[in-house]
């Protein structure tokens, strides 16, 4: 499945965020994820990210079957054309 996910948490908290989710997914833009990812490892990712996130944050996950179109304008972040 393709999952893009979104936060939007604390400071003090963001690190511990972005590397939790740099382990299942890319970062494509600040606070934004994306990639193919199993059941499993999206169940896995979440159990990491509730223990980090606080009442304040929130971690939002857009579950889709397949990658959607995506068109960008202006700077491509992080391009992932050059993977090999």
């Amino acid at each position: 499945m393709f999952v893009v996910v979104t936060y939007d948490v604390d400071v003090k908290r963001i690190d511990r965020v972005r590397k939790t989710l740099r382990k299942y997914l890319c970062w494509v833009q600040n606070s934004v994820f994306e990639g193919e990812i199993t059941v499993s490892n999206l169940a896995r990712c979440k159990a990491e990210l509730s223990r980090i996130i606080e009442e304040e944050d929130s971690v939002y996950f857009y579950v889709m079957r397949r990658a959607p179109n995506k068109e960008v304008l202006g700077v491509l972040k992080n391009p992932i054309d050059d993977i090999i």
